[in-house]
């Protein structure tokens, strides 16, 4: 038995994969009917089972239609996709995936995936180069030096930062270039790697389960369901710091007992193998000469001009992959790596990060097979009838739950609240809350059970440092457990304030 592995993120994700693949033939195929804005006909387009309808774009169109969302949510460009249309679910003839479908799936999710994919590969390309001219290894090495006793400051600043980056703008895939970076720090400071995993990865958890400005959910969450996003913004800033103080504590002491004792770590018996991955710092010396200085300074500007982009300037994946690209070639001519030296580092950087990429891929092809399947409206369906008739404290909790649920079947943000939201908002009508309840569940149990869940981002972030997914899960199920408990306290308590 102590020869027996756990297996690899790429062949968990093939497991669910099939396992999702079952379960088509075991769901009935169901599908809402949806409706989407058109800006070029000032029209709404509806889609039926077997007809598309042109409608007018008025109040009275979505009246008719029981969305309970003003017209100028749409109009101006704040709900862009198609949303699921209320009482407008019906079963259809059903679409089991096979053995063919199953085989094809992940393709069909590396195709889908394709823009994030080349973003992880340019990063890890980006790193090559960096890594190559030992502008990190001096970085890391100052940095050392300047947080010597004083180390947990690391801690509260990352986890807080990108924190603050989930909760605005929704930081999440982009933190996949953040792990390479600041693992060697944490390491440095006399951490393992898990500590640094968590920073960053907990820190975007948290930011985005409690977003306050994020556009990617919160604002959409709440067009979606008919008001204002600053309804129950109070509520969700004291659940971002409230969260973010038990991740921080919990982190801080987890980081204290390896700091004291290394044989403590859940990942000692990768130790060296994660020191060889990242470099072992502590007995190198490099000067940090100008030329490094400055090709550091370009390596964080373009963290920084990523940043700006994406909150202010609408900037998407094929923005930031050509910043990162950018960088790369500014930092070879700062550092003066031959043209064919810089091909070759570049290349040997991205193919460091393939096993990322092709786990992101893979797990995209999970929604494929569902999407194909034509099971997710259904898991919908039946989810927004198991709260009827419920108090409306045991409501907001099952609803946060059934969010947590929903988001291995639909994990992207976003797509959630379009589908959702239309159809889950007016069940806190019926039990006498507001929709902001519906709106906080839907956020706090999407950013629940994504520091666990497989379709999301945690077996890429971890394949990045070469920790597997049941060490995680050993460190992480502790805090997963008090933030559960917490959130559904403050969930039902809120419905009677």
């Amino acid at each position: 038995m102590k020869n027996i592995k756990f297996p690899t993120a790429q062949t968990i994700l093939l497991i669910i994969a099939a396992l999702v693949t079952l379960l088509t033939w075991l769901v009935p195929a169901g599908k809402y009917n949806t409706l989407a804005y058109d800006s070029a006909s000032n029209t709404f387009i509806e889609v039926a089972k077997d007809e598309t309808k042109t409608l007018p774009a008025t109040q009275a169109t979505l009246d008719g239609l029981s969305i309970k969302i003003p017209l100028e949510k749409f109009t101006n460009g704040d709900i862009y996709k198609a949303i699921n249309i209320p009482n407008t679910y019906r079963e259809l003839e059903s679409k089991p995936q096979g053995l063919s479908d199953f085989i094809k799936s992940p393709i069909k999710g590396i195709i889908e995936a394709a823009d994030i994919i080349f973003l992880v590969l340019i990063i890890g390309g980006l790193i090559g180069i960096i890594n190559s001219t030992g502008a990190f290894d001096a970085g890391i090495a100052w940095l050392a030096r300047v947080l010597k006793g004083r180390e947990y400051i690391l801690i509260i600043l990352v986890t807080t930062l990108i924190a603050a980056g989930g909760t605005t703008f929704g930081l999440a895939e982009e933190t996949i270039a953040f792990f390479p970076i600041l693992i060697p720090v944490f390491l440095a400071a006399k951490y393992d790697a898990l500590v640094g995993i968590a920073c960053i990865f907990i820190g975007s958890s948290i930011g985005t389960m409690c977003s306050t400005i994020n556009p990617f959910s919160t604002i959409i969450a709440s067009d979606s369901a008919g008001i204002n996003w600053t309804t129950g913004l109070p509520g969700r800033i004291f659940m971002l710091l409230s969260c973010l103080a038990i991740c921080i504590f919990y982190i801080m002491r987890y980081a204290k007992r390896v700091k004291n004792d290394p044989t403590k770590s859940i990942i000692y018996d990768q130790k060296e193998q994660i020191e060889a991955l990242f470099g072992d710092k502590k007995d190198q010396t490099v000067t940090f000469t100008f030329r490094l200085r400055l090709a550091l300074f370009v390596f964080a500007l373009c963290f920084l001009v990523m940043i700006i982009g994406v909150s202010m300037l609408d900037w998407w994946f094929l923005e930031m992959t050509s910043t990162f690209l950018v960088g790369a070639i500014i930092i070879g001519i700062i550092t003066q790596i031959s043209e064919s030296d810089f091909v070759e580092t570049f290349v040997k950087g991205a193919a460091d990060l393939l096993g990322v990429a092709l786990i992101i891929g893979i797990a995209r092809g999970v929604t494929v097979i569902m999407a194909d399947g034509l099971i997710s409206d259904t898991m919908l369906f039946y989810a927004s009838g198991i709260t009827e008739g419920m108090y409306k404290g045991l409501f907001a909790s099952v609803i946060t739950l059934i969010y947590a649920g929903l988001s291995f079947f639909i994990p992207s943000s976003s797509g959630m609240a379009v589908l959702t939201m239309p159809i889950m908002s007016p069940l806190a009508d019926t039990v006498g809350i507001g929709r902001e309840i519906v709106v906080n569940a839907y956020q706090y149990g999407l950013g629940l059970f994504y520091l666990i869940n497989p379709t999301g981002l945690i077996l890429a972030s971890l394949a990045v440092v070469k920790v597997g997914f049941n060490k995680w899960l050993k460190f992480i199920m502790p805090l997963f457990i008090v933030l559960i408990v917490f959130t559904l306290l403050v969930m039902t308590v809120s419905v009677y304030l």
